[in-house]
């Protein structure tokens, strides 16, 4: 059975069938993080810094510990005092440093103490028993001041060795990239456009707050339940922060309520685990709103600028950009990623590209759909467009003409495999939506989006029952619809309804480590380890087949989830279905099951084209977005109404990035708007039906020609809506979000 050639022809593959875990999501069955309890269960309530910037002179507990109703108080000192791996450094030092604060506060709302409690009432009422002195220190919450020579220092000796001599020691990564002659490039062009833009930081806005139960006994064996898109990596990293052996933890992924990228580390999780060891009891902890936009990670802000030449045809005869991410207290800014996706759609002969990674005093910076994309997207794409303008010509066909294809060099530096940005273009220009004529006040924008993908460590089990159904384990959280992908896969190779294949999330001590659901790697990695998985049973299937028949193993093959001779030669025997098989699998052999353990290469690149018609106020600065268009290459959509959700939501959360989400801090370096009420992210009022057109151009690197689509989806809409509203106003907006003060401002500036 050639799997591995197979991109078309599919039964069960391409189809729409409901969700297997659909029920369960509306009935309220299914356990999300906040679900699990335990008995004899305590709750745990953490103390936040009120201060940006502090140094922690003294922590007094006594009081809380004195409550009545509290069994356990810890601070960064019952971190430090690990039995097995003392002296974290590296990332592990970064991700304890934010837990639990040692020396200084480091940001509004960092944890400096924590307490379990009988009750959640009584836990919060004893934080306020906790004493801590502090020493405020100077902070900075802004990239460009936090590498101003003035600025104060976040934490001496955090720069990695990529940056050069001379910065500021709040600049901890640098990263530079690109070919040829950038400035004969420049000279080349007839129009040349440099401009600088800056975008604030979003956060990712899942519904559900981090929660999690952990129980530690003092001999170090422990559970862990909690909603994350990586429990191997929670149990890992929790493990270090506590001291223990990896394997002696087991951890559980609940449902989850959203992540977009921000679960995919540790907040709470070692602190319910040191918790409950120092009780000798499970505890539970659940953030407060508040505590989510104050101590998660939100998306770093940026500051920008970039310089594109053009000749009168649309030719890109250069293209250079300085990208500038504030990540937080803690270096990880993906400075390096907007710089390597900024200029990726365009075959360019001339590119240049440098991406700092700066430190300042706000929440450790964390993914979001295509960390770093979106804003460098927004800077190139807007100049592109401000060209297209000014030379006359018509923004498809200048993407067209410059549009990255198989063979192309990226302008980070690897060569193309094949690619669907081209036919995304063509797709646009062919829609009715880019010919559709405009009413006065409103505008049209196109922007083009890429981002790698990511393949990762994946292991999948999949089993067979007597009766012929299957059962498969999969590592990574469902975090959009994978469950029924899976399912969907394979049925594809097993020839079985998708119906009678269950998918379970396993856990860590049931099944190999698995990467974290992230990178928009979840259908690739773990579809690709499903599909090598099933075909491993297939190929016990018809060992056992030709073991009954008498016949060599090679002269049998799998087809329509039954073993066929091979062909004329191989002897005249009816079809025997897989359940034929199964049902007597125990005195044949015993169980039949398939296995897969790798990290697949070959996840791909992804690219996306999205069309935005924005409607401006005058009057009040008020954007409405009247349509919306997105065109994305998935490779091969598995299930195409997931494909679809994906691209829509992408845009949803795009248009809140581009229009209303903010961080807004005060003088003092504390967050102002901690809440929905004041962070206000779109709701269904706020966003016009979103069209989708899937392209499948086939990833050669997948069986099925799969692509990742989670993340490409939010890298074009910030420019394509800073397009729209710009044509719309007559006026270039660099500043996002385009809230109606900056949209006034704007308009009031241009006269």
């Amino acid at each position: 059975m050639a799997l591995d050639d197979r991109k078309s022809g599919f039964t069960f593959v391409g189809t729409r069938p409901n969700r297997p875990d659909g029920l369960d999501k509306v009935t309220g069955r299914a356990k999300f993080g906040a679900d699990i309890s335990a008995p004899g269960m305590l709750h745990g309530a953490v103390l936040r810094s009120p201060h940006a910037h502090a140094r922690i002179v003294k922590i007094d507990t006594s009081k809380a510990e004195a409550h009545k109703d509290v069994k356990a108080v810890v601070t960064r000192a019952d971190f430090a005092d690990v039995p097995f791996k003392p002296g974290l450094e590296g990332e592990f030092w970064n991700v304890l440093e934010n837990v639990m604060a040692g020396e200084k506060a480091l940001y509004d709302g960092h944890a400096v103490a924590a307490v379990a409690a009988t009750s959640a009432l009584a836990a919060r009422d004893a934080l306020k028993l906790i004493e801590v002195e502090y020493e405020v220190l100077p902070h900075v919450t802004d990239v460009d001041k936090a590498m101003a020579s003035d600025a104060p220092i976040i934490r001496e000796g955090a720069a990695d060795y990529s940056v050069p001599e001379g910065m500021h020691p709040n600049v901890v990564r640098y990263h530079e990239s690109g070919h040829g002659d950038v400035e004969a490039g420049f000279a080349e062009a007839d129009l040349v456009i440099e401009d600088s833009f800056v975008t604030e930081a979003t956060h990712q806005g899942y519904i559900e707050p981090h929660a999690c139960l952990g129980m530690l006994g003092n001999d170090g064996k422990g559970e862990l339940w909690c909603t994350t898109q990586g429990h191997w990596i929670a149990q890992k990293t929790c493990a270090a922060l506590l001291g223990i052996e990896t394997s002696q933890l087991r951890v559980t992924a609940s449902e989850i309520g959203g992540g977009f990228g921000g679960k995919t580390t540790v907040f709470i999780e070692p602190v319910a685990l040191a918790l409950s060891r120092k009780a000798n009891r499970p505890v539970k902890i659940v953030m407060t709103r508040s505590e989510v936009f104050r101590a998660t990670g939100p998306t770093s802000s940026a500051s920008m600028d970039v310089k594109i030449g053009m000749k009168k045809d649309g030719t890109i005869s250069a293209a250079q950009g300085v990208f500038r991410l504030q990540g937080g207290a803690f270096p990880g800014a993906p400075g390096d990623m907007t710089a390597m996706c900024a200029f990726a759609p365009y075959n360019l002969t001339n590119v240049k590209q440098i991406g700092y990674d700066v430190m300042s005093n706000r929440p450790k910076q964390a993914a979001y759909r295509a960390p770093g994309a979106p804003m460098g997207a927004f800077a190139v794409e807007s100049v592109i467009d401000e060209l297209c303008n000014k030379l006359g010509l018509d923004p498809v066909d200048v993407r067209l003409k410059n549009a990255a294809h198989e063979g192309t060099k990226a302008s980070y530096g690897p060569t193309y495999e094949r690619i669907g940005l081209v036919e995304t273009l063509e797709a646009a220009k062919a829609h009715p939506h880019y010919a559709a004529p405009l009413k006065p006040g409103q505008g049209r924008g196109i922007s083009c989006g890429f981002w790698f993908n990511h393949g990762g460590e994946t292991s999948v089990s999949l089993a067979l029952s007597e009766d012929g159904s299957a059962q498969l384990m999969v590592g990574t959280p469902d975090i959009g619809g994978s469950r029924a992908s899976m399912a969907l896969m394979a049925a594809e190779v097993l020839g079985i309804a998708y119906e009678n294949i269950r998918v379970t999330v396993a856990d860590t001590a049931t099944l190999g480590y698995n990467d974290v659901s992230h990178g928009s790697r979840v259908t690739y990695a773990s579809g690709l380890a499903t599909i090598k998985a099933a075909k491993h049973a297939v190929e016990k299937l018809c060992e056992r087949a030709a073991a009954k028949w008498g016949i060599p193993v090679d002269a049998v093959k799998w087809e329509d989830g039954c073993a066929v001779p091979s062909g004329p030669n191989a002897g005249d025997f009816d079809p025997m279905p897989l359940a034929d098989i199964t049902a007597g699998m125990g005195s044949t052999g015993g169980p039949i099951s398939g296995h897969f353990e790798a990290t697949p290469e070959g996840a791909g690149v992804s690219f996306g084209t999205h069309i935005v018609d924005a409607e401006v106020d005058p009057e009040t600065g008020k954007t409405s977005i009247t349509r919306y268009t997105v065109i994305q290459d998935a490779g091969k959509a598995i299930h195409p109404t997931y494909v679809e959700g994906q691209f829509q939501g992408g845009a949803a959360q795009g248009i809140g990035w581009a229009l209303n989400e903010e961080y807004i801090y005060g003088e003092d370096g504390r967050l102002q708007n901690s809440i929905f009420l004041d962070y206000r992210i779109p709701v269904a009022s706020d966003l016009p039906m979103i069209d989708t057109v899937i392209v499948e151009v086939p990833n050669p690197g997948h069986p099925f020609g799969v692509r990742g689509v989670g993340e490409t989806g939010i890298v074009p809409p910030l420019a394509a809506i800073a397009n729209a509203v710009s044509n719309a106003a007559g006026v270039r907006l660099k500043q996002l979000p385009m809230s109606p003060p900056r949209i006034l401002a704007a308009l009031k500036d241009n006269g």
